[in-house]
Formats: structure tokens, C-alpha cells, sequence
């Protein structure tokens, strides 16, 4: 049964849910805000929230000084791109942990998880070194191939995660049918998974578009992503606290967009797991 909630609970919960929500959203307002001010009010102390004059200089300047759309699709290729290939390695790997463990799989899953306790500054050296010498440095092809490594450990453990809510009959039946381990997982895993799969999907594009120490060491102007094109408008004679903000303004609304309108999907997809 049950239990009644009351009025007052409810409001309080309200509240504070919303308390929170702003608290965590004002940085994101903040920086908004601030890339319609000149710099003069960008530093004015008082600082002034809604009421200034309003301009969109920032915005031309920034578009003018930099080629926002060479950064805008090298993220959109990067981020993507690792992704994409980072769920075609992880599909079948966490199939095999999920539904053919054996006494090492436990140990396998847990140094995955411990690669991303390294500093990544601590394997900066080799890696663009290696990249130097194959020819990757400043590459989307070199960014790919590194992101997809980074995050294929959180791909790996989250579909296995999901995968492992699956009932094992149901693959069972397909193979006595006469499916293959190939049609097994494309046409029997996978359709299943789809909540699992998008949720995974969403979050990796989010991190691999927000990742900032690999792209800004590994690239330089032909594929700098968005990270880059922020960065640009640090200097070392100051910073531009207007234009930074209308630079970071233009790289963060493509992806708060896609997080808003696949906030469903990734929701469920986080709460609920792959079936219920």
C-alpha cells in the first residue's frame, strides 16, 4: 500500500529539489549572461545579473577571430565517432562477460575500471610521441582512436551491466532456433538493449565532447574541438571574460540541446536499466 505523502512534505521536497537545480544551473545562466556584456561590465564589481546593455559583439568577434564550425564539426566527428566505435567493440565484449563469464571476467572488469584511476598526464609524454611519430598529432583520426580508449571501460562496464538484466532464456531460445552467435547479438541482444544501448550512447558523446586535456594536447588548429576554440581565449595577457564566455556559450549549447530533448531516454535508460 502505499504510503501518503503529505502536503507539507511535498513542498518541502519542492523546494529544495529546485534550490538545488538553480544552484547547479547558475554557473551555466552566469556565463550566458555574461557574454552580452562588454568587458568593462564583465568585470564590474558589483557584478550587475539582468540589468546592463546588452550586446552581441562577443558573438561576432568570436566568429570573426575563430572558425566556430571547423571546431563545431571536429567535435561532432570526434565525439561521435568514439563513441560509435567504442559500442561496437563494447557490444560484443559485454556479451561475452555477461553471458559467458568465466573466473577471470570479475578480475578483467575491475582493471578496466582501474585504467581510469591514472592521471592521464602520467602517459602524456608517450602517447604524443607516439602520435608525433605515426602521424596522428593533430588528426580527428588520432582523436578518435584516443577517446575511444578512454572511454571504453564506462561503455564496456555500463552495457554489462545492463546486459546482465537480460534473461539468459531468451538467448537460449534463439540458439535453439538456430541463431548465430552474430544474429544472436545483432538481432536478439541489441533490440533488447536499446534503452541500455541509447543511455550509453548519450553519456559517452557527452564526455568525449567535454573531454579537454587530450584534445588540447594532441591537436593544434585542423582538428582542435570546441575544448580548443574555448581555451583560444585564455592568454597570457589576461583574460577576456566576455568573449571566453560567448566562446563558451557557443561550444556548450549544442550538447545541453541534446541532452534536453534525450533526457527521457537517457533517464530511463539510467534508472530503469536495460528491461523491466
Amino acid at each position: 500500500m502505499a504510503r501518503n505523502v503529505s502536503t507539507r512534505r511535498k513542498i518541502i521536497v519542492t523546494v529544495v529539489a529546485w534550490t538545488i537545480g538553480i544552484l547547479i544551473f547558475f554557473p551555466i545562466l552566469w556565463t550566458f549572461l555574461t557574454s552580452f556584456k562588454t568587458e568593462a561590465e564583465a568585470i564590474a564589481s558589483p557584478p550587475s545579473l539582468f540589468f546592463f546593455d546588452w550586446t552581441t559583439e562577443n558573438y561576432h568577434e568570436v566568429q570573426s577571430r575563430s572558425n566556430y564550425f571547423l571546431h563545431f564539426m571536429n567535435s561532432v566527428v570526434v565525439s561521435f565517432g568514439s563513441t560509435l566505435i567504442g559500442l561496437i567493440i563494447a557490444i560484443p565484449s559485454a556479451w561475452a562477460m555477461a553471458f559467458s563469464p568465466t573466473k577471470r571476467t570479475k578480475d578483467v572488469l575491475m582493471w578496466m575500471l582501474s585504467t581510469k584511476m591514472m592521471p592521464s598526464v602520467g602517459v602524456l609524454v608517450p602517447m604524443y610521441l607516439l602520435f608525433r611519430n605515426t602521424g596522428l598529432l593533430d588528426t580527428r583520426t588520432g582523436l578518435v582512436i584516443v577517446l575511444t580508449l578512454i572511454n571504453l571501460p564506462i561503455i564496456i562496464w555500463m552495457l554489462y551491466t545492463y546486459f546482465k538484466e537480460i534473461p539468459g532464456e531468451i538467448l537460449e531460445a534463439a540458439r535453439m532456433d538456430g541463431a548465430s552467435l552474430s544474429k544472436e547479438i545483432i538481432y536478439v541482444l541489441t533490440p533488447m538493449a536499446i534503452p541500455g544501448i541509447a543511455s550509453t550512447l548519450l553519456l559517452n558523446i557527452i564526455l568525449a565532447w567535454n573531454e579537454a586535456f587530450w584534445t588540447l594536447n594532441l591537436s593544434a588548429a585542423k582538428a582542435a574541438p570546441l575544448t580548443a576554440f574555448i581555451a583560444s581565449y585564455s592568454s597570457p595577457e589576461g583574460l577576456f571574460y566576455a568573449k571566453l564566455s560567448a566562446a563558451s556559450t557557443m561550444a556548450i549549447a549544442p550538447i545541453l540541446i541534446l541532452g534536453w530533448f534525450s533526457q527521457k531516454q537517457l533517464v530511463r535508460g539510467l534508472t530503469f536499466g536495460a528491461v523491466k
